[in-house]
């Protein structure tokens, strides 16, 4: 799984030279690099989840990420990411050219949106889960990550071979639910007998919560795993602390990466914040600690 190719980075440069800039993007001249010793480090938007489309493409320039995972909800207009009805009657109704649009503000700010993290529920029409697919090609996504129950596996796999996209499906760590995802177990099922197209997004988080071993389950599985979710959290379904409080391994996970040279974006998921925190500047220590685990 290549990071940032040739292509892409001539991408990226060609649309910042044939762009009217607006004055806050007007000083992007080049992709931003944040591959730390051939380990691509990024962000799950949903970590700038207080923050509107425009602003969260800021952050990301403003932390030094060039690589972003791309939550839905960072698309829809504030005033209705929060209702259903209304989120579902905009994914099928916003015109593509929109999404377009989205893409071409990350591309002017220097970076690549690597996956489109969709929507999918059981609910769904076909209709639905097949628009997902169309705003990620949209997006430029090379694959796209999905919070699905493990009974849709084949219906998406079925949908991910026509548009020859890999999905990464989500996991948490509800262990009581028998078709959620949540162990190495409920990953395995999904991807047996499937396409080459089904594979993980692994939130370490979430995996170790559940009581997941993620070391493990990166040298069995790495060539199905399309991103990770960096967090911090404590055994046993516990909650979301600040990196290096918990029981996640991610400085030993991200040396994996860099010593077995797993081309598997590192995506750091901001969700420890309580009231009073300012949202770039934490994400921007989690990248101080990428940093310093890698470099050491």
């Amino acid at each position: 799984m290549a990071i940032l190719t040739r292509r892409e980075a001539g991408r990226l440069l060609a649309m910042v030279a044939g762009s009217a800039l607006t004055p806050r993007l007007a000083t992007a001249t080049m992709p931003i690099n944040s591959v730390i010793r051939g380990v691509q480090i990024g962000a799950q938007s949903y970590s700038f989840r207080d923050l509107p489309l425009d602003g969260c493409i800021d952050a990301y320039r403003l932390v030094g990420l060039g690589e972003c995972e791309l939550w839905e909800g960072t698309l829809i207009p504030p005033e209705i990411v929060r209702d259903a009805k209304a989120s579902r009657k905009w994914r099928l109704t916003v015109p593509l050219k929109t999404i377009a649009e989205a893409r071409q503000k990350f591309e002017r700010a220097g970076v690549l949106v690597y996956a489109f993290n969709a929507r999918m529920d059981k609910e769904m029409s076909d209709e639905e889960l097949d628009r997902g697919f169309r705003m990620a090609q949209e997006l430029g996504a090379k694959c796209i990550t999905a919070s699905a129950k493990l009974s849709m596996a084949g219906r998406v796999d079925k949908v991910a071979q026509k548009y020859k996209m890999m999905v990464g499906f989500h996991g948490h760590d509800n262990t009581n639910d028998p078709d959620e995802f949540s162990t190495a177990e409920t990953f395995e099922q999904a991807m047996k007998g499937a396409s080459k197209y089904i594979g993980v997004n692994l939130d370490l988080g979430h995996f170790v919560a559940a009581g997941g071993d993620p070391l493990e389950f990166l040298r069995r599985h790495h060539e199905r795993i399309v991103t990770l979710h960096l967090k911090d959290r404590t055994k046993n379904h516990g909650p979301n602390v600040a990196w290096g409080e918990g029981d996640v391994p991610i400085v030993e996970v991200l040396r994996m990466l860099r010593d077995e040279r797993w081309k598997i974006p590192a995506n750091i998921e901001y969700e420890y914040g309580r009231p009073g925190l300012d949202t770039v500047s934490e994400v921007k220590k989690c990248f101080e600690y990428c940093r310093k685990a890698l470099e050491t």
